[in-house]
């Protein structure tokens, strides 16, 4: 229970890695809002979890701001925050990847943060506490070739963790992230271009422990990164890749 009395948002966490931290999180006592542009899936998992279910699409401000009104009117405080929410564009040359593309990732992936930020830091600095959790990849430190554009989203966000921790830790606020190796989630065939057994060897050849990161592992990371165990940890970029960056 080591999230008791807690409240938290997940973005993206009506499948995949969100809706692992959001299982995590309720197991430890926390009260949960599952956020997804997907409601189907958010209601499923939030029902599994007794939590509470939110559409939101975290690319668009007016989106954002309602999901933190509808934290703040089921539970007060917000003391969590998951930025987990992202997307990819299809494997390819960087200079092929549409404009169109470029754009979506960059406002789920990036874009998203700042949204979150706006809507959410000034409550927790009125608190003087809070957590905020930005699900970033290995992608940002060791990037694959053919998913640049997504790369850099990534490595966006761990930079833009570093600089919120550094601006927000007089206010009691930390910020931290993980970065996950590729997971068999949703996402997964997006990376791959095609998910067939010769494909996924290859990835999984990069990984020294020899398998996938599941919903579980980021759970696990995200639960004590957001638990006062990690009191003294901010600004971090947790690999959570199996030894992929090494």
């Amino acid at each position: 229970m080591r999230l008791e009395g807690k409240t938290a948002i997940v973005t993206g966490a009506g499948s995949g890695f969100g809706a692992g931290i959001a299982r995590k999180f309720a197991a430890e006592g926390a009260r949960v809002m599952v956020a997804d542009i997907n409601i189907e899936g958010a209601e499923a998992v939030a029902a599994e979890v007794g939590g509470i279910a939110q559409k939101v699409d975290v690319s668009n401000g007016d989106s954002v701001a309602a999901m933190i009104k509808a934290a703040r009117e089921a539970f007060g405080q917000t003391d969590i925050l998951v930025n987990n929410a992202g997307i990819t564009h299809m494997p390819g040359p960087l200079e092929t990847i549409s404009e169109e593309d470029f754009d979506r990732v960059l406002a789920v992936n990036a874009k998203s943060v700042y949204l979150t930020a706006r809507e959410l830091v000034p409550l927790m600095k009125a608190a003087k506490a809070g957590v905020i959790l930005n699900v970033a990849s290995t992608a940002g430190v060791s990037p694959r070739p053919n998913l640049n554009w997504y790369n850099a989203s990534k490595g966006w966000m761990i930079t833009a963790t570093r600089t919120m921790a550094v601006e927000l830790a007089p206010f009691g606020i930390r910020v931290n992230a993980i970065n996950p190796v590729a997971g068999d989630t949703p996402l997964l065939k997006t990376f791959m271009g095609e998910d067939t057994p010769e494909i996924r060897a290859k990835f999984l050849s990069t990984i020294p422990i020899g398998r996938f990161s599941t919903p579980e592992d980021m759970g696990n990371a995200a639960a004590f990164l957001c638990s006062d165990e990690a009191s003294m940890i901010t600004g971090v970029a947790m690999e959570v890749d199996g030894g992929r960056c090494i």
